[in-house]
């Protein structure tokens, strides 16, 4: 075969994506990863976007739960996958940034390896504590906290989990002593601060809000950078002198690496589109979630730096995995 022939071959089969991907659809139905078990709240945003997002790309958007190893086999699996449109990802703060920095094995980076595409939602974590605990205040929690350091304890979903980072996150900033009791998910660990068996959680705040209002826990401050809609009486961690300690949940939808500007700009357009319909922002919310969308290389520059505060968290709280 001639060099020329090869050429043209090489030219049809590898010719470069950007220029197939002008004038961009989907030929076929979009796998939508999500990687954790349906039913979540990453799983629900995930599959109302969808059911929108199918509409103006003129295709199924069909939502697949791969599960395991902490949100890992998903995103594997998408990292592993054509960079042709056919993919996307609903990642997460833990699976993009915090993952990367517990996982010494893990074989690929989110960072490198995926294509950011759209900020998708957001959700705010809330400390509260089981009503015997002798503080009406987050000040008062504090100074409860310091003056019996290692004393009190706190629940989380598991090591490695949002309910873990962001309370270590909570004590970095305010240089407390606080023992971690990791459970299988944030349910029964909440079911053991109503108990008493501990003293504490930072649980998202959708999670939490039916154990609030019912009198069973109390809340004492919220991480968002601002108060939450649900809670609007409970300051934030900046207002309590902790601006170090806000932290927020996020979903990004990513697609496998290298994915074409065009189609980035397509997925990008129909996320948005999607976020704007009142009915998915009233769905969302109903989730506990806020639809927030990004440009691409917004959301490119939101995971450089909450991948760098995550690994600072999992390096000074000597965070490890079980």
């Amino acid at each position: 075969m001639n060099a020329t022939r090869r050429s043209l071959i090489a030219a049809t089969l590898f010719a470069p994506a950007v220029a197939r991907a002008q004038g961009w659809a989907p030929t076929r139905p979009v796998r939508f990863v999500v990687p954790f078990p349906a039913g979540g709240a990453t799983d629900v945003v995930a599959r109302v976007l969808g059911e929108r997002m199918q509409e103006t790309l003129g295709q199924p958007v069909v939502v697949e739960n791969r599960t395991g190893a902490g949100g890992n086999v998903g995103v594997e699996n998408v990292v592993r996958s054509a960079p042709d449109g056919t993919t996307i990802l609903m990642g997460t703060t833990g699976t993009l940034t915090v993952n990367p920095h517990l996982y010494a094995t893990l074989g690929f980076d989110p960072l490198r390896d995926l294509s950011p595409i759209s900020m998708a939602f957001t959700t705010d974590h809330v400390l509260v504590v089981n009503p015997s605990v002798a503080a009406a205040t987050a000040q008062e929690f504090l100074a409860l906290v310091r003056a019996q350091p290692g004393r009190l304890s706190y629940g989380s979903a598991g090591s490695g989990s949002s309910t873990h980072t962001v309370p270590e996150l909570f004590k970095l900033a305010a240089r407390v002593d606080i023992t971690h009791v990791p459970y299988r998910g944030s349910a029964p660990a909440l079911n053991d601060l109503v108990a008493g068996n501990i003293q504490m959680m930072l649980d998202q705040i959708p999670s939490a809000i039916g154990q609030i209002r019912g009198g069973r826990v109390r809340a004492l401050a919220v991480t968002g950078a601002r108060r939450s809609a649900l809670l609007p009486d409970v300051p934030t961690m900046a207002e309590i002198g902790l601006p170090d300690a806000q932290a927020t949940s996020w979903g990004a939808v990513m697609a496998p690496g290298g994915l074409p500007a065009p189609i980035v700009a397509r997925f990008n357009a129909a996320i948005a589109d999607a976020l704007g319909q009142q009915a998915v922002k009233d769905r969302l919310a109903a989730a506990g979630a806020d639809g927030v969308g990004s440009s691409a290389e917004e959301l490119a520059a939101y995971l450089r730096a909450e991948s760098a505060k995550w690994a600072r968290v999992v390096r000074e709280a000597r965070i490890t995995v079980n």
